[in-house]
């Protein structure tokens, strides 16, 4: 009887974890037809465009798309050099020890500020450093949003692939290293390739938290409607123009914000499958 109702209780939860995501994909949809039946799906996503006046009002998506895209992925790039020697230090060189706890403990820390804190401080300190760099004349844009989003999620990335490199087990790497082989050689041919799947699911897991970013990418990118060429420009991410416009948006408008809020949960869900498809073929390798 214990059993059976125990077993109600997980189906029932996971029943309601469909509905939840069943009814957010219906609502986003329902109220985005608008802008789609106007300029179509298609149309919408590659639009370049974005006019509010009443007169000449067009939407499109597309600047906001590139500007999220450019912002996640360098900033993922730029947190792979720090948050792989941060997790190797914690999972495997000081395992166990002291420091390791505290190192951790502040990577923890880290990961529990206010993003609008980061967004204060990359405004206050990392800002006057771009303009000194000579990246550009304001410091705003795409790389000061990339830079802090890369400190923002350095310690997801971090914490996550040192719990998967940490269960490894000993006697794997015992093994290693009664071949002959150096701690650099273990950790390179036995620790991470055992470890990958994980790895890959925490950068994806950073990757996401990069996408849906909102108060501090909407401080520091600028907040212009122009497609990026680089990273010197100005932009706006899909999630810092909802923040800034929906406050404000009604009819049309409030239509196409809504759209591009689905369009970043499509992303989103596109980018997990992809992360799925690599880490059963890392696993099965």
């Amino acid at each position: 009887m214990k059993d059976r109702v125990f077993k109600g209780l997980l189906f029932a939860a996971a029943l309601i974890i469909l509905m939840l995501t069943a009814g957010i994909i219906y609502v986003l949809i329902k109220n985005s037809l608008d802008v789609f039946q106007t300029y179509g799906f298609f149309g919408f996503i590659f639009n370049a465009e974005w006019d509010p006046r009443s007169d000449s009002e067009e939407y499109g998506a597309w600047s906001f798309i590139i500007g999220t895209l450019f912002t996640a992925f360098f900033a993922l790039l730029l947190c792979i050099p720090f948050s792989l020697p941060v997790a190797l230090f914690n999972g495997e060189y000081f395992k166990g020890r002291k420091i390791s706890s505290v190192v951790g403990s502040v990577v923890d820390l880290l990961a529990g500020i206010p993003s609008i804190v980061y967004g204060l401080w990359g405004f206050y300190t990392l800002r006057p450093v771009v303009i000194q760099l000579g990246v550009n004349a304001s410091g705003f844009g795409i790389f000061l949003a990339s830079v802090v989003l890369a400190i923002m999620i350095i310690p997801y990335a971090s914490s996550l692939s040192a719990e998967f490199l940490s269960m490894i087990p000993d006697t794997v790497k015992e093994g290693a290293y009664s071949l002959g082989a150096t701690r650099a050689e273990t950790i390179w041919h036995v620790s991470l390739p055992m470890a990958s799947s994980g790895i890959v699911a925490a950068y994806i897991l950073a990757l996401g938290r990069a996408l849906g970013e909102t108060m501090a990418v909407t401080m520091l990118i600028g907040n212009t409607t122009n497609v990026p060429s680089s990273l010197r420009d100005t932009g706006n991410t899909m999630a810092s123009v909802i923040a800034n416009q929906f406050g404000e948006a009604d009819g049309l408008k409030l239509s196409a914000l809504i759209g591009i809020g689905l369009l970043l949960f499509v992303i989103t869900a596109i980018i997990n499958l992809i992360a799925k498809f690599i880490m059963k073929k890392l696993a099965a390798g």
